[in-house]
């Protein structure tokens, strides 16, 4: 069984992982495509596979079942091993990059309760793990590196690491969000979770768009789908608008430019939302396989 399947940056590689405990990589050009490597050395089904954006080089990370998360880098045509994290004590369950504008930066999420984060620099790395949610976490998302309404130079001053924000979801039926602390060199949880599910989140999308407001969508178990809005004027408060659906749901997923939403479920079906005029969430498209 496939797991994860991801396009790099350029969409000229797949990297696809699964339950044999195997990466392949695959160089895709048009309609054709090639298995170029199969990556060997997890110790259970591998759950999710992340490209890194390409100025730190041909990176993937990749994370399973046996707690571990591996970064794997491409020179001159083969695939190297480059580090090998047993932060965890239990499986691992989504890595996500940062924004490359704040960093070389890895978010994981676990079944142990806790989230690490790695920072990669000058070919060493730091780590930071902290308690998030008590029964185990689902998936995390990072925040757009500017906020919105700032219209902040995109090419921000030496030394700047951007905006370190990030939310997870979790078996408690929790959101949180969590943002950098240089004074305690560590993640402090913003604000009072995000509550309102009444079943385990299964995914969290932040919206890449820096327009007037943030979203936040989230996936559960409970058969719906809820986006969050903060806008400059709430004090950084969260509104939210609830999607019903048929099934529980499993993954969303938000456009480029962050007006769209993508949403599968246990249906099998893929629906695509967007919001209209009045701030009301509109189906604009389904696909069933």
């Amino acid at each position: 069984m496939i797991h994860d399947a991801v396009l790099d940056y350029y969409g000229r590689r797949l990297a696809t992982c699964s339950s044999d405990r195997t990466i392949k990589i695959f160089e895709v050009d048009g309609e054709t495509q090639r298995l170029t490597e199969t990556l060997k050395g997890h110790e259970g089904p591998v759950w999710c596979v992340a490209w890194a954006h390409p100025k730190y080089g041909n990176i993937l990370a990749s994370a399973g079942y046996d707690g571990k998360v591996f970064i794997w880098r491409e020179q001159s045509g083969s695939w190297q091993k480059l580090f090998d994290f047993a932060l965890h004590k239990a499986s691992v369950n989504i890595v996500a990059w940062s924004p490359h504008e704040s960093g070389c930066l890895l978010a994981c999420a676990s079944s142990d309760g806790a989230v690490s984060v790695l920072e990669f620099k000058d070919n060493n790395y730091e780590h930071t793990t902290f308690p998030a949610h008590g029964l185990g976490v689902n998936s995390v998302s990072w925040a757009p590196s500017t906020t919105p309404g700032s219209i902040v130079s995109s090419n921000p001053g030496p030394g700047s690491t951007g905006n370190r924000r990030f939310v997870t979801g979790g078996c408690d039926n929790l959101l949180k969000i969590w943002a950098w602390d240089p004074a305690a060199n560590g993640y402090k949880q913003e604000r009072e979770p995000l509550a309102g599910h009444t079943d385990w989140v299964r995914d969290v999308a932040w919206s890449p768009t820096v327009l007037q407001k943030s979203y936040i969508a989230s996936a559960s178990q409970d058969k719906t789908v809820r986006i969050w809005t903060s806008d400059a004027g709430s004090q950084g408060a969260w509104n939210c608008k609830v999607l019903n659906f048929d099934a529980p749901v499993w993954r969303v997923s938000w456009s480029l430019s962050g007006n769209v939403l993508a949403v599968s479920g246990g249906d099998n079906k893929v629906t695509l939302w967007k919001e209209n005029l009045k701030g009301e969430w509109e189906c604009v498209k389904t696909m069933e396989e």
